[in-house]
């Protein structure tokens, strides 16, 4: 058997890493691109654009069994240095975190609150968003019709309690 040690890839090959990274979300194979974006910046830690590509296939791993939880993708977040792309991902992060809480069948105001979450980063991001990138609004406007479609989505009734906590443990923000 082998050390087990991991293996460090060339700053050469960082560029193809990345296309591979892309690729294997594409496949719906997170865990790989995940695997790949963390040798890449074992290679090259100031590669923004990588630090997008993980944080996707972090939230791409929400609902999935997977032990990846909101706060990782949010830890990694706090590395993202432009305010519209952090304000952008915070919005990605919670709406995915609502879909996943969504599909776990978690009370339909927990996943209404991430929804609300998602909304207002989205909103903040379209506030400072280059005239011509409307991402954010289109992002918002997805979250709008998955709450209107769905009935068991709404706010939290008047006389529950506010000790309620998210599918993850984490209390409601």
């Amino acid at each position: 058997m082998n050390d087990m040690n991991l293996r460090p890839i060339s700053i050469e090959g960082v560029p193809e890493a990345i296309r591979m990274a892309k690729h294997y979300r594409l496949l719906n194979e997170p865990r790989a691109a995940e695997s790949i974006c963390r040798d890449v910046i074992a290679a090259d830690p100031d590669n923004h654009e990588v630090l997008t590509i993980l944080l996707l296939a972090l939230t791409d791993q929400f609902g999935t069994g997977s032990v990846v939880s909101i706060h990782d993708a949010q830890d990694l977040l706090s590395q993202i240095k432009d305010e519209y792309e952090s304000t952008y991902y915070a919005g990605i992060i919670y709406e995915r975190w609502a879909q996943a809480q969504m599909n776990s069948h978690v009370p339909g105001y927990i996943v209404y609150d991430w929804f609300a979450h998602a909304m207002a980063r989205y909103d903040e991001a379209a506030d400072i968003s280059p005239h011509d990138n409307n991402d954010a609004i289109l992002r918002y406007n997805t979250c709008v019709r998955i709450v209107r479609r769905n009935k068991d989505i709404r706010s939290r009734p008047e006389d529950e309690s506010i000790t309620a906590e998210h599918g993850d443990g984490a209390p409601l923000l």
